[in-house]
């Protein structure tokens, strides 16, 4: 059996972690097996689930020990373990390092994929040295991986896919889940106490500066003033979750939200809504967008985000100077029945079996 070393900050509900989780449960475990080396000591969302299928997680060393204990760490982890398929997926190009830490440790294939189009801040002294140390994921790794043209450039440079340094791997998702379900969706409704006729705005992310959950605040507030029967339903949780929370009450608004947390049934809540607005300041390839769009939901999202993004024709792109634009723009979208567009999504290989299939060749049968 071969076995494949992704090294992760945490195999929490985020984007590039549900992404491999969705890698993993297709997989054939009977053939290859998915390990995580994380460098937190926090239980996660994921671990369970991990174990579970056969998976093993190994605590490393975090940088914020020590770059050379974290390098360490992981050069002993994958010389006692003998791996020889090492993955690190990151949004930053020193993360590229580790990679270097794996071939030392005796890794044979290294693989880096890049999980965004732009870095924690985006700015100052953190992109700065991203930029520097953009070589590193080019010498450290035999594939290179991304969700996007955006994201790919933004770690490998410019045109690499066309001059094929890098390869799109989509953000893909599994249609059997990801559809829209009428009855679903009133049972969310009815959970939540939310009228048939109540116009639900919703948003799935983390509570971070990146997913600009305070704009969205401003949208809503400019919408629930023109259109009051609406809800505005947030899934996910964060470090900014309180200042989101306090800043609705400023607004006035704090009754008409619901914070979910971490959910398990996103497919429902999102065949529960109306539209799904997304004004993140920048993204590689946005799952939840991705999954927005199999249930047939109209998605408003920044036009900081790829186009790539736009599968199925149900995204719309605006600027981020005007919540009132955005308000407005939501109380003018057209209803049409929802469908789930699956042909779509085969067409454009976003499904997860042609994706995992893809990985596999990409990464074991190299």
């Amino acid at each position: 059996m071969k076995r494949l070393l992704c090294i992760v900050g945490g195999m929490n509900a985020g984007g590039a972690e549900t992404f491999l989780m969705k890698l993993y449960r297709k997989i054939d475990k009977n053939q290859f097996q998915m390990d995580f080396a994380v460098a937190t000591a926090d239980k996660c969302y994921y671990d369970d689930e991990i174990l579970s299928m056969g998976g093993r997680i190994y605590k490393i060393s975090p940088k914020s020990s020590g770059v050379v204990r974290n390098f360490n760490s992981i050069k002993k982890l994958v010389k006692r373990e003998k791996y020889s398929y090492v993955l690190r997926t990151s949004q930053h190009s020193l993360s590229a390092l580790e990679l270097f830490a794996a071939r030392i440790g005796g890794a044979k294939t290294t693989i880096f994929r890049s999980s965004n189009s732009n870095t924690t801040t985006g700015a100052g002294k953190d992109l700065l040295l991203h930029r520097i140390c953009r070589f590193m994921p080019l010498w450290n790794a035999d594939i290179k991986l991304a969700p996007s043209t955006e994201a790919a450039e933004f770690m490998f440079g410019k045109n690499c896919i066309k001059k094929g340094r890098a390869i799109l791997l989509h953000n893909a998702i599994d249609l059997s889940l990801f559809h829209y379900d009428i009855a679903a969706g009133i049972r969310i409704r009815n959970e939540l106490n939310i009228p048939a006729e109540t116009t639900i705005i919703g948003h799935v992310g983390r509570f971070n500066q990146q997913k600009n959950h305070a704009f969205l605040l401003d949208v809503f507030k400019a919408y629930s003033c023109k259109n009051g029967n609406s809800v505005l339903l947030l899934v996910g949780k964060g470090e900014l979750e309180p200042a989101i929370k306090e800043k609705a009450s400023e607004l006035g608004i704090l009754d008409r939200i619901i914070f979910t947390g971490v959910r398990s049934d996103v497919p429902a809540l999102l065949s529960a809504m109306d539209v799904f607005v997304f004004p993140s300041l920048y993204e590689g390839m946005p799952n939840t967008v991705i999954e927005a769009q199999a249930t047939g939901l109209p998605c408003l999202i920044a036009d900081t985000i790829t186009r790539e993004a736009d599968i199925t024709g149900l995204v719309h792109y605006l600027p981020l100077d005007s919540a009132d634009a955005w308000a407005s723009y939501i109380a003018n979208l057209p209803q049409e029945t929802r469908t789930t567009p699956i042909q779509k999504f085969k067409e454009n290989c976003y499904d997860i079996e042609s994706v995992t299939e893809q990985f596999v060749k990409l990464v074991f049968e190299k």
